[in-house]
């Protein structure tokens, strides 16, 4: 979700010109999607079993194609972010003047690249959960998507105005507030259209815990957002960033609890 929403935030600052923005976010797209390419691996058991998801290309299949996503984010992501390092050091790397030309010429169509991939990838594990036989989750799909996505957004933009100076942050503010309005009512209208029993276990132990927690945090994040906005406080902004960042891992982890 982190990674995501932030190559489509990077790709919107791209275009617009906002450098200070379109750092952070490159750098959280590709640093979230490394984590998570080996967070998968992990969760594989065997490091080897990773490649088995590329044998082949299988639109039906939730987990191989949105393997294929993940990897193509992860590869479009790594170009800009290396260009951002790569300038944020004076151009210090030690590389070739050549490969320096061709990354910086890459960065853009890179950026664009994982910017459209972005929606996808925040939103293809609520459909891998979803297409299960788990009760909870299957019960959850017409609208576990939506829930994702908006979750996907309050961690984007949480992470950007943790990560950028309050003065640049405009576009990520402006995200987390949709992000918060579009979170809470996505997840009613996913309650609201669950059966009564699978919906219980949204509610009991700690999967309630979670996700009433979610929902404090990500209003509570939506709202520092807005404060954030009318006083350029560099602190409202990170608190209000950290709210929607942890309301929104409350979301993901309740979901998956329960």
């Amino acid at each position: 979700g982190v990674s995501g929403g932030s190559g489509l935030l990077a790709a919107g600052a791209q275009a617009v010109g906002n450098a200070p923005l379109r750092r952070t976010t490159r750098l959280s797209a590709f640093g979230a999607a490394a984590a998570g390419s080996v967070f998968l691996i992990l969760d594989l058991g065997r490091p080897e079993r990773a490649l088995n998801m590329f044998r082949v290309f299988k639109v039906t299949s939730p987990m191989s194609l949105g393997s294929w996503i993940l990897s193509g984010f992860a590869s479009a992501a790594a170009l800009p972010a290396a260009a951002e390092v790569d300038a944020a050091t004076g151009h210090k790397l030690p590389l070739p003047k050549f490969v320096r030309t061709a990354l910086q010429k890459a960065a853009g169509p890179a950026g664009a690249v994982a910017g459209v991939l972005g929606g996808p990838l925040a939103g293809y594990t609520a459909v891998l959960l979803s297409n299960t036989s788990n009760p909870v989750w299957n019960d959850m799909k017409k609208h576990l998507p939506y829930v994702f996505v908006s979750s996907a957004a309050a961690a984007s933009s949480g992470m950007a105005m943790v990560t950028t100076p309050v003065k640049h942050a405009g576009p990520a503010r402006a995200l987390g507030m949709a992000a918060a309005v579009s979170d809470l009512a996505a997840t009613k209208v996913l309650e609201g259209g669950m059966e009564p029993e699978p919906r219980q276990a949204l509610h009991e132990g700690k999967p309630g815990t979670l996700m009433k927690a979610s929902e404090y945090l990500i209003a509570a994040g939506g709202v520092g957002s807005m404060l954030a906005a009318a006083t350029k406080s560099r602190a409202v902004s990170v608190a209000a960033g950290l709210s929607l960042l942890a309301g929104s891992a409350c979301t993901r982890f309740g979901v998956l609890n329960a």
